[in-house]
């Protein structure tokens, strides 16, 4: 069986949520399975070192311009040229013409609960408000030409088999994501100096990995954080990763605390491999966002025993289990308990932070793709019948 996937951005050098899900199904397929062929089909970038061929495994790096194009032309275009029997299409979105069987990755379908004019006027950046426009044009037509839908979690898949009518479809499941193993408890003093400088990480922080994106609920972290700031007196800064500073400004406006600056650290982009550093370091992990998929840094904040606070909303309580403390996203003053409940009482803090290791232990990327891979045979072994 000859395997196409879909990877355009692999070789990004700024890599997320999305693009880390598909290296890592692609390299633990890799290490799983040495019999089929895999044809790997990515955009030409800096990164080439984030992924290497093998035996089985060639990459094929394709031009064609803008996202658009490239995926609704140059990729089918490769697919049939290559003789695939299967294309994987890992991002929300696919080609609409193809005539070999599709499986679709659909992370979520958060961009399709919205009109065209929230899209626009939300506070999402240019590239993210054109990728959820493009998203919402093309996705129904996905799903319909889908020979298999998948998902990252059973909150979605109902989420999605109610809005497109396909619910109870056998066409339609849900595998969960992972969490890499380089996600660990750090506690080499000299590898955490090192990223504490090379990000300017303060002695006492919380951790958000915010963006512009409004379902990470930004405004009403920074507002919980400002009333902790207001009940303690505590000298804490929030780490943030790379957010615009002028937006941030502008947040902090709304929220009648524009001092609050003066507490935020904002580090640029953070190299995946140094994460685990920053989770190990922080005193709380804020992960309090309005709607999520499924929310890989919960895990991976678990998996370097961190304790986390998440929200009771969409698919956050069935990845985070009883290991988190959750709140309610909408009310800023619960993330504030939160927060100040966990730096007061030891033995909840330590609760927290053992329940999310063995927590995170449930999710494996190796399982992840031994998933796939059955879906793959199964889709192959249908396609042959016909």
């Amino acid at each position: 069986m000859k395997i196409g996937i879909e990877g355009q951005r692999l070789f990004r050098k700024k890599k997320h949520g999305m693009d880390m899900v598909a290296l890592e199904l692609i390299k633990n397929l890799q290490i799983i399975d040495h019999k089929n062929e895999y044809i790997i089909f990515v955009k030409p970038d800096e990164d080439r070192a984030a992924l290497q061929e093998t035996s089985n495994f060639k990459i094929v790096e394709l031009k064609g311009g803008p996202y658009p194009t490239w995926e609704q032309i140059a990729l089918p275009k490769a697919a049939k040229a290559y003789g695939c029997d299967i294309l994987h299409c890992t991002s929300n979105t696919a080609p609409f013409f193809l005539d070999i069987p599709l499986i679709t990755i659909l992370h979520d379908i958060i961009y399709m609960e919205s009109s065209y004019f929230q899209i626009l006027k939300s506070r999402a950046s240019t590239y993210q408000k054109f990728g959820n426009i493009y998203r919402k044009m093309v996705v129904p037509r996905v799903v319909k030409n889908s020979k298999k839908v998948i998902t990252v979690s059973h909150f979605e898949k109902n989420r999605i088999g109610e809005f497109f009518g396909i619910k109870g479809d056998s066409k339609l499941d849900a595998i969960y994501n992972g969490v890499s193993e380089h996600f660990k408890p750090v506690t080499s003093k000299a590898e955490l100096k090192r990223v504490k400088e090379k990000y300017h990480l303060p002695d006492n922080f919380f951790f958000f990995l915010g963006n512009t994106d409004p379902k990470k609920n930004t405004k009403g972290t920074l507002k919980a954080f400002s009333d902790f700031l207001k009940q303690t007196g505590s000298n804490h800064k929030l780490v943030m990763l790379d957010y615009d500073k002028i937006e941030l400004n502008k947040l902090l406006v709304e929220i009648n605390d524009t001092n609050l600056i003066n507490n935020i650290v904002l580090t640029g982009y953070v190299v995946n491999t140094d994460l685990p550093a920053i989770y190990s370091q922080c005193d709380v992990f804020l992960y309090p966002s309005l709607r999520e998929s499924f929310g890989i840094p919960m895990l991976e904040a678990m998996s370097c025993n961190a304790p986390v606070i998440t929200s009771n909303t969409s698919s956050m309580p069935e990845v985070s289990g009883d290991a988190a403390h959750i709140v309610d996203p909408f009310k800023p003053e619960e993330i504030t308990e939160g927060i100040i409940k966990i730096l007061n009482n030891e033995d909840y803090r330590k609760s927290l932070c053992e329940k999310g290791l063995e927590r995170s232990k449930q999710f494996s990327w190796k399982n992840m793709a031994k998933e796939y891979l059955k879906q793959y045979e199964l889709m192959y072994l249908e396609n042959s019948k016909k």
